[in-house]
């Protein structure tokens, strides 16, 4: 399976992107699949998840800005960040996970938010 993560880029404070995480090699819509980010200097953490039939969880810190979706026709998920803050910079990142003990990341997308 590859997943190829895009749509990073940089914006002010305040403004939104859509990331898009590609899958290849596998179905998406039938596993579950969730965003990290890593912010320079700390560790990889959950921003959101989606499992099947669409489930939805999100971290505290983005409920109410950030939206995960999935296409299944085109075997890609998104996230929608609207209201970015300085602090949501860094790189984020696609999983998808078959069962408990596997998982497939993509390469990530560098999201910059300055003020």
């Amino acid at each position: 399976a590859e997943l190829v993560e895009s749509g990073g880029g940089e914006v002010l404070a305040g403004g939104s992107l859509r990331l898009s995480c590609a899958a290849s090699g596998i179905t998406s819509s039938t596993n579950s699949m969730g965003w990290y980010r890593q912010a320079p200097g700390k560790q990889r953490e959950l921003v959101a998840t989606i499992a099947p039939p669409d489930i939805t969880n999100y971290a505290d810190f983005v409920k109410g800005r950030f939206t995960i979706s999935r296409d299944n026709a085109k075997n890609t998920v998104y996230l929608q960040m609207n209201n970015l803050s300085p602090e949501d910079t860094g790189t984020y990142y696609c999983r998808l996970s078959p069962n408990s003990v596997t998982n497939y990341w993509g390469k990530g997308t560098l999201v910059t938010v300055s003020s």
